[in-house]
């Protein structure tokens, strides 16, 4: 089996992300497009294990295997968590409707954390173009400014949500670069002081809930091992090359 084929064939979520999932598309925006697929059980018993993503198929489509996800989103990745709330759902199976069901299940207040590792990196980015060139990408400095605003609600509401609404058109000039940059800067610095006020007053608990995560996967890993009919002919095929290896 081709990476390709886990992505068509054994997809149990599949959403738009970018631009167009934050309500700040234009018309010259692409549609990124992320998803997540389950890889039969039986390709585990294997020494060459399925992989745990897959590029493409198609241009800006990216892909991870479901326990990978779940690993990542468990630890507060910023691009994982977004993903699954992502207003734009393109494909969902009952498996993905169940991981959907899970959303709250992953966040934590790791993600004061890891929002502002990843907030932290970008930063430096922008700060080296300033450097070298006079100017920030301006798009980059739009979308940082969009991410700091997105970990200082959820902290203060318990909610992820990625449509900026409102809060479009200011965001645009940004990226058009009609703000100047030390303006930008204060933003930044105030977003990230109201994001660490909002950390002490959370109501998120301190850590995910890695046991009803667990569950999950052990469930649907399961399930997929007992499937009689899509799966059969993996099954033979892991038997047959033991027996081989045997001989």
């Amino acid at each position: 089996m081709q990476p390709e084929d886990l992505v068509r064939d054994h997809t149990i979520y599949a959403c738009v992300m970018g631009s167009r999932a934050f309500g700040l598309a234009t018309d010259t925006s692409d549609t990124d497009r992320r998803g997540v697929f389950l890889a039969p059980t039986p390709l585990f018993w294997r020494f060459e294990k399925p992989p745990t993503h897959v590029e493409g198929p198609g241009e800006e489509r990216f892909s991870w295997e479901l326990e990978r996800f779940c690993e990542l989103a468990l630890r507060g990745n910023p691009n994982i968590l977004e993903c699954l709330h992502s207003p734009l759902v393109e494909q969902v199976d009952d498996t993905g409707r169940e991981l959907l069901a899970l959303r709250g299940a992953f966040l934590s207040r790791r993600v004061y954390d890891t929002f502002t590792r990843y907030a932290l990196g970008q930063r430096r980015k922008l700060d080296a173009d300033v450097r070298t060139t006079g100017a920030p990408r301006w798009k980059h400095a739009m979308h940082l400014l969009r991410l700091l605003m997105s970990a200082r609600d959820l902290l203060r509401t318990g909610e992820l949500r990625l449509d900026v609404g409102d809060r479009r058109e200011p965001l645009l000039a940004v990226k058009r670069g009609e703000v100047t940059w030390a303006e930008v800067e204060a933003r930044m610095a105030r977003l990230a002081a109201e994001a660490e006020e909002a950390l002490h007053r959370t109501t998120l608990p301190p850590e995910p809930d890695h046991a009803r995560v667990a569950g999950f996967l052990h469930r649907v890993r399961r399930a997929s091992a007992c499937q009689p009919d899509a799966d059969h002919e993996i099954v033979q095929g892991v038997v047959r090359a033991g027996r081989v290896g045997q001989g």
